[in-house]
C-alpha cells in the first residue's frame, strides 16, 4: 500500500469489537423477551444501529420508540467501547507508521461518532487521525459509497488515491465500486468470504504486523 490519502473502518478492522456486535442485537432483544431468528439478526448486519432499531421495531411490534433502542444499545456498547474492547493486533503500530511518512489518515465507520471517539481516544488512536465519520452523519449505511465519497472530499484527494481498509465484504464490495483502492484486512466473522475478498480486493493483510513493511 503506498496511497497518501487512507480510510479506516473501524469494527472488525482496527478494533476487534465483531464478537460483540455480532452479539448485540440478540442480548438487546433478548432481554426485551424476544427471541430472534438467525436469518433476522442476520439481515441487520450491513445497517446503522438507527436502521437496525427501526427494523427490530417492526419485525417485532416492540412498543419502545426507535430512539429509545438505540439509546439502550448505545449505553451497552459505550460501555465496553469504554473499557474492554481491543485493538486489532498491529493496528497502533501500522497507524503510527503512516502518519510518520505523512499518509492523511481519518476513520469511517457505521458506528455512531461518539462510541466510537470514545473507543479510538482510549485506544490512542484518535489522536493520530485527520478526521472521525460516521454513517449516521452522512445519512446512509456502507451498501451505499455516501461515506467513502465524503471522506475523499474531506481528504481533498479523489477516489484513486486513496486506500480504503474494511474487513466486511458489502463494503469492500461498496468501496471497490466505487473506485478506491480497496485493502481487506481479516475478520474471523468474515472468514467464508476470505477467499472471495482476496480476488476482489487490490490487497489483503491477515494482521496489521504483517502488513508492515
Amino acid at each position: 500500500m503506498n496511497k497518501q490519502y487512507c480510510i479506516f473502518d473501524m469494527d472488525g478492522t482496527l478494533v476487534d469489537s465483531m464478537g460483540v456486535w455480532k452479539n448485540l442485537g440478540r442480548t438487546y432483544l433478548e432481554r426485551l423477551g424476544v427471541s430472534p431468528t438467525q436469518k433476522q439478526l442476520d439481515a441487520t448486519g450491513p445497517m446503522t444501529m438507527e436502521e437496525s432499531a427501526a427494523y427490530f421495531k417492526q419485525q417485532f411490534n416492540l412498543t419502545l420508540s426507535t430512539q429509545q433502542m438505540i439509546q439502550h444499545m448505545n449505553h451497552y456498547m459505550e460501555t465496553r467501547y469504554c473499557t474492554d474492547i481491543p485493538l486489532k493486533k498491529g493496528a497502533l503500530d501500522y497507524i503510527l507508521r503512516l502518519k510518520k511518512q505523512g499518509v492523511s489518515l481519518c476513520v469511517a465507520t457505521a458506528t455512531e461518532e461518539a462510541l466510537a471517539a470514545a473507543c479510538l481516544e482510549r485506544l490512542g488512536i484518535m489522536e493520530q487521525l485527520d478526521f472521525l465519520l460516521s454513517c449516521e452523519t452522512v445519512g446512509a449505511g456502507k451498501t451505499k459509497p455516501d461515506i467513502y465519497y465524503e471522506a475523499a472530499k474531506r481528504l481533498g484527494a479523489s477516489p484513486c488515491e486513496i486506500a480504503v481498509f474494511e474487513d466486511a465484504p458489502y463494503a469492500i464490495h461498496t468501496a471497490r465500486k466505487a473506485g478506491f483502492y480497496v485493502v481487506g484486512v481479516y475478520e474471523p466473522v468474515y472468514a467464508h468470504h476470505w477467499s472471495e475478498l482476496q480476488k476482489l480486493c487490490h490487497e489483503c493483510i491477515t494482521t496489521f504486523s504483517s502488513g508492515i513493511d
